[in-house]
């Protein structure tokens, strides 16, 4: 899929890729600006683990440069919260450019869910609605679809042209991992999921893998990070779910800071327990968090997606998993002698 938006699908429509490898700090924070300046890039399209980067740096970082000639900005790969959202609007586009937050997969060859730039009315961190053509609805564990203000699972249900039809040589596989947990209804489903807000928007939720059992209540870690990185403190946040003798799963929260914040006192006992009442807030006591951990960097792959199964092998006192993906290595070490010097909730 990244060979037809990256390669083919520009050149077909006689645009210019303006591609970048290395980190996005190489060799200093303003490299994507500094790209965007010198070749008048109009779409510039991340991913929000990235963009949350760019808040802990600081919006002097992008302010320095001229980036007048952006005319859309997308973003994709995960679900985006709204403060992520509202500060990629002010602070890289100036409130002049629409945001397209897309959800598709590699299996699906295209792009399935995205606002239609100039033409969608948005919502900072929704998705809005499936393109023309697509058949993406939001269905209960037994296949039904909900209504307005419900949640589950994302499916589609009738094809599509550039839809994944098979796995070389694993026709099994294939029907398993995309067909099995709706067969009924013959809905494709690979597992992520959504919700409708009250205007029937769609809303991302990540990996149902992600979803966590407090108490009975299923709450996804994707709503607990966006109401961490809602507080002016924090500029990242990924969480994970931990087994938990009492619960059944424990909330566990890695944060970032913002650059401008006092490193040592928002570690502190008061700063931590701010937060967790923060998200108290914001979502309801259910859903506070039972250890929240400051960290310097969070587990990511070279692509910027943060790794959420190894931070869940550290919050469980497991064995760190396969490391070989991620960008920095060192990073879980870290991680892991950290979250045994904190504490956890009384």
């Amino acid at each position: 899929t990244g060979h037809s938006y990256i390669v083919y699908g520009p050149l077909a429509n006689r645009a210019t890729s303006v591609m970048y490898e290395g980190t996005p700090n190489t060799p200093h924070e303003g490299r994507h600006w500094e790209i965007v300046q010198k070749y008048g890039v109009t779409i510039y399209y991340t991913a929000p683990t990235l963009i949350r980067t760019f808040m802990k740096w600081g919006h002097e970082i992008p302010d320095k440069f001229d980036l007048s000639s952006l005319k859309v900005l997308g973003t994709v790969g995960e679900p985006i919260n709204p403060e992520a959202w509202m500060w990629y609007r002010e602070f890289v586009g100036h409130d002049n450019c629409p945001i397209v937050d897309t959800w598709w997969q590699t299996e699906t060859g295209a792009i399935m869910i995205a606002p239609l730039p100039g033409v969608t009315a948005t919502k900072p961190g929704s998705a809005m609605c499936p393109l023309p053509g697509i058949a993406a609805t939001v269905v209960d564990e037994g296949g039904t679809p909900v209504g307005n203000g419900g949640g589950g699972y994302l499916v589609l249900g009738q094809p599509w042209p550039s839809m994944l039809r098979g796995i070389w040589g694993d026709e099994e596989r294939y029907r398993e991992t995309y067909w099995s947990r709706f067969a009924e209804q013959g809905y494709y489903f690979a597992g992520d999921g959504a919700k409708y807000d009250d205007d029937g928007a769609v809303w991302l939720l990540g990996r149902v893998d992600d979803v966590m059992n407090v108490s009975g209540h299923r709450i996804s870690t994707t709503e607990v990070e966006s109401a961490l990185v809602s507080h002016p403190t924090v500029a990242e946040a990924a969480v994970v779910g931990a087994t938990d003798e009492t619960t059944g799963q424990g909330i566990v929260a890695f944060v970032i800071l913002r650059g401008n914040v006092a490193q040592d006192e928002a570690k502190g006992a008061d700063a931590i327990k701010a937060l967790r009442d923060h998200v108290s807030k914001e979502i309801g006591p259910i859903a506070k968090p039972r250890q929240i951990m400051v960290v310097d960097e969070l587990p990511k792959t070279r692509s910027g997606k943060i790794m959420r199964r190894l931070l869940r092998d550290v919050a469980e006192n497991r064995e760190v998993g396969d490391v070989t993906t991620l960008a920095d290595s060192t990073v879980m070490d870290l991680i892991s002698s950290g979250l045994k010097e904190g504490k956890s909730e009384d």
